[in-house]
């Protein structure tokens, strides 16, 4: 098999895989961004190619996401306007600026989103037996950050966002993951089109990858809402625990 079609089989595999996990719990990057960064891709092109490839993944899991996001459809286009502003921010923030500059917290950030899923349960019967609240102002600066980050580099934005959601917005666990799926797709679209337009996609790894994360991305949600609540619920912390040590380990 020449080497070009075995690593279009590959990367094909591995955005399966990925649109799956993410759509299903929100870690995409666990897989496919070590996948890109296996075939020889430099990182700063693969960080770029991933955001592009993994639009897939998010139409494929948004198109599927009406049932689990009845209701809330005024909280995920005020969700989603702050996430495409803030995630175009930090797009253009990495195509300025492409250092290291949020290496060394990003994985104590995917820890804390693991941690903070955990023990969500218990964190929603503290706050409904002393009647706390998120105020606006604080919900709009978690959103911000998480969102600004996903457009900077994205590894675990997806599990920061269902935590955030949990804990404001939509405390049962499959349909807070639909919601971001949806969010995240709407923050995606404008960074996708910058990262194309500066010409930093590696597009033969794109095609491919993309191609197997819209597959994912149908298939994720179908696991979402099989799989019983609290077995997800570690599945997603183990992996953004996996996620955080790969890497601090890379920086």
């Amino acid at each position: 098999m020449p080497h070009a079609v075995l690593i279009a089989s590959v990367l094909l595999l591995a955005g399966v895989a990925a649109g799956i996990v993410g759509t299903a719990g929100g870690i995409t990057s666990l897989v496919a961004y070590p996948a890109l960064l296996a075939t020889g891709i430099p990182p700063l092109a693969a960080n770029i190619t991933n955001s592009v490839a993994l639009l897939g993944s998010g139409i494929g899991s948004a198109s599927r996401a009406a049932p689990d996001v009845a209701g809330h459809g005024a909280t995920i286009r005020r969700w989603a306007a702050v996430g495409a502003l803030c995630s175009s921010a930090g797009a253009v923030l990495l195509v300025v600026t492409p250092g290291r500059v949020f290496d060394r917290v990003v994985p104590f950030l995917v820890l804390a989103g693991a941690a903070i899923l955990l023990l969500q349960p218990a964190i929603t019967r503290w706050q409904h037996r002393r009647q706390r609240r998120w105020s606006r102002t604080a919900i709009a600066a978690g959103l911000g950050g998480i969102t600004l980050y996903n457009g900077y580099f994205g590894a675990g934005s997806g599990i920061l966002l269902i935590a955030l959601l949990l804990l404001t917005r939509e405390p049962v666990l499959h349909r807070a993951n639909a919601m971001k799926n949806v969010i995240l797709i709407a923050s995606d679209l404008l960074p996708a089109v910058l990262f194309a337009a500066v010409g930093t996609v590696v597009w033969s790894a794109a095609v491919p990858l993309g191609a197997g994360a819209a597959i994912g991305g149908l298939i994720g949600p179908s696991v979402a809402r099989r799989v019983p609540a609290r077995a997800m619920r570690w599945l997603i912390a183990a992996c953004g625990v996996v996620l955080a040590g790969w890497l601090f380990l890379r920086g």
